[in-house]
């Protein structure tokens, strides 16, 4: 039913194939436009409207090692890093 096509990316103008199963996914989720964009700067589009995240350093309650989380720390509630914080997930 469906045939791939070729694309012309409207950002670089690099022709990209949007195939048969690309074509019935949009149709399954009711999309009416073909893609405009090739997958590289469909990415590059997604990421530069990204925020990026401000990331803090405390000390791990646990084992006392440096710990980047994605938000300030209090004093009243303990930090863990990653590893610890997994040990205490597990049990």
């Amino acid at each position: 039913m469906y045939e791939d096509k070729t694309l012309v990316c409207k950002d670089c103008g690099a022709e990209f194939v949007f195939t048969a199963g690309e074509q019935e996914f949009y149709a399954s989720r009711g999309f009416e436009n073909e893609p405009q964009r090739c997958k590289s700067c469909r990415d590059a589009r997604k990421n530069a409207t990204r925020n990026t995240r401000e990331m803090f350093e405390a000390t791990c309650a646990a084992c006392g090692s440096t710990a980047r989380v994605p938000f300030q720390p209090r004093e009243d509630r303990p930090v863990y890093c990653s590893e610890c914080f997994a040990k205490m997930k597990e049990n």
